[in-house]
């Protein structure tokens, strides 16, 4: 016998967040609410002026979030689909944690993700906010730094020469020539 989803009600009270933001532009309102059990159930986007194509392609993807949401399917699905989809608008936003987006469904993956998962979940998805970019970064420097500052353990001709074509960008040095091969005569 197959396995049926269930849809799992709101209740009727719920608690939640709207978060206002500028996309390319245009102005979003994405409302996302909680279940009983604090995870997200259900998410409303509005989107210009109601009954306006764009209004309604925005409701239907809300809704088809509600619906998969309230159906069992995971969240981390649910983001791992929308996350770099492009369409317009697209470009900066006025959002600090986010400042550019690709699409308003790359956006709402994304605030979703880091209101909603914790971060070894976001760490999966690749999604940061720019305060954590910026940790990380500056991790990785102070690692290179040090790695980069540490005296070589053994010097060969090799990494002298790689050496100084990385940082001279004119390729190895020239050798000197052979002394044991030129005759004394001209020596």
């Amino acid at each position: 016998m197959r396995d049926v989803a269930v849809q799992q009600h709101m209740p009727r009270r719920r608690q939640g967040h709207t978060t206002a933001v500028t996309l390319g532009g245009e102005r979003f309102y994405i409302t996302a609410n909680a279940r009983t059990d604090a995870t997200l159930g259900e998410v409303f986007i509005q989107w210009g002026k109601q009954g306006s194509s764009c209004a309604g392609l925005v409701d239907v993807l809300a809704i088809a979030w509600s619906v998969a949401l309230q159906h069992g399917v995971p969240f981390t699905d649910l983001v791992r689909h929308s996350i770099d989809l492009y369409f317009v608008p697209t470009g900066r936003t006025d959002d600090p944690q986010i400042p550019r987006a690709r699409s308003i469904a790359d956006y709402l993956a994304r605030r979703l993700a880091i209101d909603w998962l914790p971060f070894h979940q976001r760490t999966e998805l690749g999604i940061f906010t720019v305060g954590e970019k910026m940790d990380q970064a500056r991790d990785w420097m102070a690692r290179t730094d040090a790695e980069l500052s540490a005296p070589p353990a053994a010097e060969d001709d090799t990494l002298r020469a790689f050496r100084w074509a990385l940082a001279t960008g004119l390729g190895p040095p020239s050798q000197p020539p052979d002394q044991t091969r030129i005759p004394a005569a001209h020596a």
